[in-house]
């Protein structure tokens, strides 16, 4: 069986769309991936994820690592049997949710001293013990640890950081080698930083392509830039990483911002965005985001979106809808979620459609003025 192979089937302009094929099952690009934080996506089951579309969940390192416990779960027979998902899983490394832990956590060249935010608990998180987390938990495409500075930092301090974040990318490489038969069945992914600067972008990426990869993340961005700088990064970063990888973007995004980031040569995404936005009530659609605690749909009988074929959308108006999340129902949460996750995954396929038929440049522009207005 195939461990891990990409193909790339058409391209328009920058974008391109094609098949990351894996063990587990396909991954069709540009790819949506679901984040699956603690082994759920919150107030969604693993078959109703699969049938928004999605083929590859996230999950997350550092909270897995700390509940249940890396451990447990590969007692209990991995991540994909522990919450019933038997398709490809993406870990994330961990580090950016150390990083987040800015009182909590010490670096040093070794790796990073935290405080779990669940008990004070003392941890080490390194390369060689993220490879670990993340093999106990079964991942199908494994991360490099890295640490991702803001980008209002010093160019001195992001330049000693990427450069850490590269011996750290050549530790992880080495420690998941060493995985035996779970690094003949999974893939590893560097990470490419430098904030926005374009020089230290590209010596991330040459020393990612010297020490070899399955596939590349941009990391360092969405935190905070605005996406004019977003974009602007992208212009160049994706450019400097292999033609032939996948590329990930990481915790991207917004609709708008997928369109964009496609347009400029990204493969694969993640975000909370869909699912945490339908908990707290606002809809994702073709004419742009809806809040449905507005009293203006209190009585329209219209679903979220006339074009979404979403389950949300055929059977519930947005009168009921509004009447859920103004009562906080947990299934004003379930099928606000849904539809987000629907409407997420038909925009990735809408956009593979564009690219495989040539015309994506005005799929994008047709796309900005109906959702931006």
């Amino acid at each position: 069986m195939t461990r891990f192979a990409f193909t790339i089937h058409a391209r328009d302009g920058k974008a391109r769309t094609g098949t990351i094929a894996m063990q587990r099952g396909d991954i069709r690009t540009p790819a949506f991936m679901p984040v699956g934080t603690a082994a759920t996506v919150k107030a969604m089951k693993p078959e109703a994820v699969r049938a928004t579309g999605a083929d590859i969940l996230l999950g997350n390192t550092y909270h897995l690592m700390l509940r249940p416990g890396a451990e447990r779960v590969a007692k209990l027979g991995g991540l994909h049997q522990f919450m019933n998902w038997h398709r490809p899983i993406l870990t994330d490394s961990g580090g950016y949710q150390v990083m987040s832990l800015s009182d909590l956590r010490r670096i040093t060249e070794e790796g990073v001293t935290f405080a779990s935010h669940l008990d004070g608990s003392r941890h080490l998180l390194t390369p060689e013990r993220s490879m670990e987390v993340q093999r106990l938990l079964g991942s199908d495409i494994v991360m490099a640890f890295d640490e991702c500075p803001r980008a209002d930092q010093p160019r001195d301090v992001i330049a000693s950081s990427m450069a850490m974040s590269m011996r750290w990318a050549k530790r992880s490489r080495e420690a998941f080698a060493a995985g035996g038969e779970h690094a003949a069945g999974a893939a590893l992914f560097g990470i490419q930083q430098g904030a926005l600067d374009e020089a230290l972008r590209g010596e991330s990426a040459a020393a990612l392509r010297d020490i070899g990869f399955d596939g590349y993340a941009i990391g360092g961005l969405a935190v905070g830039e605005g996406q004019e700088a977003m974009f602007a990064t992208l212009d160049f970063a994706a450019d400097q990483l292999p033609e032939v990888a996948p590329r990930y973007l990481m915790g991207v995004g917004k609709p708008d911002d997928l369109v964009g980031a496609v347009m400029r040569g990204v493969d694969m995404f993640d975000c909370v965005l869909p699912s945490r936005s339908g908990r707290n009530g606002q809809a994702f659609t073709w004419a742009g985001p809806l809040n449905m605690r507005n009293a203006r749909f209190a009585e329209d009988q219209a679903p979220l979106d006339e074009k979404c074929i979403c389950p949300t959308c055929g059977s519930y108006s947005r009168a009921y809808l509004h009447h859920l999340v103004k009562s906080s129902e947990i299934l004003g949460a379930m099928l606000m979620t849904e539809h987000n996750l629907s409407f997420y995954q038909q925009l990735m396929q809408a956009m593979r459609d564009a690219i495989g038929e040539g015309r994506f440049a005005g799929f994008a522009a047709e796309f900005r003025r109906g959702y931006l207005g």
